[in-house]
């Protein structure tokens, strides 16, 4: 499902027009960005997914096709994690 069929479904089932949905989706994912960008707290949909930053140590790669070695410096990055619901939903069909 692409971004516009999900804005279709949204309206659809929340009974408001595609641009009232597709505002609430953008509105939806700038809040869960700005969230996680500050990094000192996590967004939970109860049920569903889970939202959070998390910090990555500095590493020490291989370049895949020389072997050499390559220094990964330490970031953030992002950990989506689904919810009971989410998962009984993908067991169950």
């Amino acid at each position: 499902m692409n971004r516009s069929e999900l804005i279709a479904v949204v309206a659809e089932r929340a009974e408001v027009t595609r641009k009232d949905a597709d505002a609430v989706l953008v509105a939806f994912a700038e809040t869960v960005g700005e969230i996680v960008a500050k990094g000192d707290e996590k967004v939970t949909i109860p049920g569903f997914l889970t939202f959070e930053r998390t910090h990555r140590a500095a590493r020490t790669a291989r370049n895949p096709q020389t072997g050499d070695p390559i220094e990964v410096p330490a970031g953030f990055s992002v950990k989506v994690s689904a919810g009971t619901k989410l998962k009984n939903a993908a067991k169950d069909k």
